[in-house]
């Protein structure tokens, strides 16, 4: 007879991890978050480098000092803005059913593209060839905010379908961890300077 139950068991473990991954169902993979955090992060060296370049030549530290203020007020926009988006993200898909989870996760991948284009406007005019006093030069970033938002929203939507596979307490552990600590962005003052 317990031999009966380990198979009936084994079964049921078999039927659930094959439900659970359907084929040409892409997997759950939030990593792109963690990519997302460290581009907007390796940003702010790069401007306050090029700062320090125009400060240099100019014989004139107050336009670092200056630009630290400016960058941090744009840098603390943008950080607002991803937490606002990370849990927006999640609680579409918590709080709604598959398709309007989508409806919502596309308007929240589209204000976060607008934040990022902004951010993105702001450092590349900023340290452009022949841009601020004309130091020579251009600062070349990894931050291309549409690229950024289409592999957010791709995994937004992948992890949109895994959650529909999975119970409550799953879903919530699994979404969780766009909240925890790891995607969070470091404070600018916190940034290397």
């Amino acid at each position: 007879m317990k031999r009966y139950n380990l198979l009936i068991v084994l079964l049921l473990l078999i039927f659930n991890v094959t439900t659970a991954q359907k084929k040409n169902s892409p997997a759950a993979d939030l990593s792109i978050l963690k990519e997302t955090k460290t581009k907007i992060e390796n940003t702010v060296p790069l401007v306050l480098k090029h700062l320090q370049t125009i400060a240099d030549k100019e014989g004139d530290n107050n336009i670092v000092t200056n630009g630290k203020v400016a960058l941090g007020k744009e840098y603390g926009i943008l950080e607002s803005e991803w937490f606002l988006y990370r849990n927006n993200m999640k609680n579409c898909i918590l709080n709604n059913s598959s398709k309007k989870a989508r409806k919502c996760m596309d308007y929240h991948t589209q204000y976060l593209r607008n934040t990022l284009i902004n951010y993105g406007n702001y450092i590349s005019n900023l340290t452009r060839k022949n841009g601020y006093l004309g130091v020579e030069g251009d600062t070349k970033f990894d931050f291309k905010p549409a690229d950024i938002t289409t592999k957010l929203g791709e995994a937004y939507s992948n992890a949109n379908d895994a959650a529909g596979r999975m119970k409550m307490d799953q879903k919530k552990d699994f979404l969780g961890q766009t909240m925890s600590d790891d995607n969070k962005l470091t404070p600018f003052a916190q940034l290397p300077q």
